[in-house]
């Protein structure tokens, strides 16, 4: 894995080492509210998935990175549909230079999550289950029994995500999807930053993109901020744009 930004001049870039990609993919070193990081990978032809799991476009450097992003993070949020799709789990590492392991916060409307999952029975915490009133109270009751650290919210947005995560600490934020619950951060403004593997393969058929959303919502300006490619790979980092003064 060679870096493209910032320029490596005229000599071959080095291989990055793990220290010297933790500090390229660095949080902000001061945060006082969360920091929303999303991460995913695409085909070249702008697929989200292949036979409907992520897992298909991954690579040795696309893996290499999401396990980095992890160790980084301080949560990792993602929404139902994308646990029961690629059968998550908890984190396997803790957060890198502490002795914690980031838990995993689910978005779930309907709390329809099996307490037998590996979200539940493979973790070294529990996930945090982050839902609505409507959400039958049996199935919210059954999470909790199974070590979930299940909050009722009183508006399942963006903002009431965010704020119970900051309530508790958790500022460094990795959302790893799906498609719907990256659309909802980009309609309420709150990414941050976008880490997106670019494939290369062509995926054809009807997968989605990486965001699905309300239509009408504005463009949201980005600018690189890294580049990284390994046999084929490009792993891009951008963050949001600066205002225009």
């Amino acid at each position: 894995m060679h870096p493209l930004l910032p320029a490596p001049g005229d000599r071959p870039a080095p291989e990055l080492d793990d220290n010297r990609l933790a500090d390229l993919y660095a949080y902000p070193a001061v945060l006082t509210a969360p920091y929303v990081r999303v991460n995913f990978v695409s085909s070249a032809d702008g697929a989200a998935a292949v036979e409907g799991r992520s897992g298909g476009l991954g690579s040795p450097a696309d893996r290499r990175v999401f396990r980095m992003l992890r160790e980084l993070a301080e949560v990792v949020l993602v929404g139902a549909g994308t646990v029961r799709a690629e059968d998550y789990r908890g984190t396997r590492r803790p957060t890198r230079g502490r002795d914690t392991f980031p838990p995993v916060a689910i978005v779930t409307g309907s709390a329809d999550l099996d307490p037998e999952s590996r979200c539940f029975t493979d973790t070294h915490v529990p996930p945090i289950v982050l839902t609505g009133a409507g959400a039958p109270r049996a199935r919210r009751d059954r999470l909790a029994a199974a070590g979930a650290d299940v909050v009722v919210l009183e508006r399942l947005d963006p903002e009431s995500v965010l704020a119970e995560l900051g309530r508790r600490g958790l500022h460094r934020v990795l959302c790893e999807g799906g498609p719907s619950l990256f659309g909802d951060l980009v309609t309420a403004d709150a990414v941050d930053e976008l880490c997106l593997t670019l494939a290369p393969l062509l995926a054809g058929g009807a997968a989605t993109r990486i965001a699905r959303g309300v239509p009408g919502t504005p463009p949201r300006p980005l600018q690189l901020a890294g580049a990284l490619h390994e046999d084929g790979t490009l792993l891009l980092r951008y963050t949001r744009a600066a205002p225009i003064e």
